[in-house]
């Protein structure tokens, strides 16, 4: 999401033409598969043509995030000089793989990047432009939030319930979400939980597009962060973006191992499990007694630390200027690592199961 591809800075690349049509067919694909999308957010079967105008506004707003970040990228390239091609559109047109009906867009630039300033600038205006239209799709959607009514004709089940249910795909938390949350919001109004706001458009793509752009925020090879940070202090990106990678991994191998030890935890026949038990089962509880958190992360940056091994690159290729970045670039650099902070949400996207009361009381018995 996002990716945006430099050329080496010690190439020369032969000129090239825009493929417009390419582009556009590839924005239309995009735009109906957002629709197809945002029509299954909506509770509507996202299979029949005639439910797709459920679907048009989050289409909108997400396009129009991903074209901020992307002709953000864009423009700060042709600033610079730099040949750069138009958004590359992915469409994803099976919600059940990827909810979000897109893989986002990429950019190629196609001419080499000879100073630490025009990196900087390339990288750094994707972000802040698509975390300014998530700011105000963010804003626009507390302000203007629906009665719960509305959440009933999509699940009409629930006005049978005493509470909103808290199970079901669940969006983290993240620090900028969170304070608009408390202080838009007009009062009485009623706020959906996390795991509810998929159906609210402005809600849904504002919340995605920020951890968007803290991923690409992230200061790893090719990623926007890693432009960027190698642009303010050089090779010593490398240590950086080692050490994120390690945090990744550590963390997201921490559920898996929770799930482990919750397997493992269970009565089995099978000889094999059994030596398991004895050989691992010690271990995963004095984690849980020790630092019980280390199993409540998302599994999700363990693939991010593997994709920043084999996709992204750990470290960023290296750029022979020796000019420091000046102050005015540094300041909007620490920024745009502000933004990062707020924008993150460490628990990514999760499941939470639904349990009946034997399941509960079962895991207190496992887990006292």
């Amino acid at each position: 999401m996002g990716y945006t591809r430099l050329a080496p800075s010690d190439v020369t690349a032969p000129p090239f033409r825009q493929r417009y049509v390419l582009h556009a067919v590839l924005f239309v694909l995009t735009f109906f598969s957002a629709l197809m999308a945002g029509t299954a957010w909506a509770g509507r079967d996202f299979t029949a043509v005639e439910n797709w105008g459920a679907g048009t506004t989050y289409a909108v707003v997400l396009l129009a995030f991903i074209s901020a970040h992307e002709f953000g990228h864009y423009i700060a390239a042709r600033m610079h000089g730099v040949a750069a091609t138009l958004p590359y559109y992915i469409p994803m047109p099976l919600p059940w793989l990827m909810p979000f009906g897109t893989l986002g867009a990429v950019i190629r630039t196609r001419s080499p990047i000879r100073t630490r300033a025009a990196l900087f600038d390339i990288g750094v205006a994707g972000p802040l432009a698509g975390f300014v239209v998530c700011l105000i799709m963010l804003v626009v959607g507390f302000w203007t939030l629906p009665p719960k009514e509305y959440l009933f004709t999509i699940h009409p089940e629930y006005r049978q319930l005493p509470a909103i249910p808290t199970y079901g795909l669940t969006f983290g938390d993240t620090l900028l979400f969170a304070f608009l949350r408390t202080h838009l919001v007009p009062e009485g109004v009623f706020v959906p939980p996390m795991n509810e706001i998929y159906h609210y458009p402005l809600l849904c793509v504002g919340w995605f597009g920020l951890f968007v752009t803290a991923l690409n925020l992230l200061p790893i090879g090719q990623l926007d962060g890693g432009h960027m940070l190698y642009a303010m202090i050089g090779q010593h990106q490398r240590a950086v973006a080692r050490g994120v990678v390690i945090v990744m991994a550590i963390v997201g191998v921490g559920p898996l191992l929770g799930a482990l030890r919750d397997f493992l935890h269970a009565d089995h026949p099978d000889r094999v499990v059994m030596i398991l038990q004895q050989v691992l089962l010690p271990g995963l509880d004095a984690i849980a007694r020790v630092a019980p958190w280390a199993y409540s992360g998302w599994s999700g940056w363990l693939m991010w630390a593997i994709l920043a091994r084999f996709l992204f690159g750990i470290e960023h290729p290296p750029i022979a200027d020796p000019e420091p970045l000046d102050r005015k670039r540094m300041a909007i650099g620490i920024l745009a690592m502000v933004i990062f902070v707020c924008s993150i949400a460490p628990a990514g996207i999760y499941e939470v199961p639904r349990l009946d009361d034997a399941t509960i009381l079962g895991l207190k018995a496992l887990h006292p």
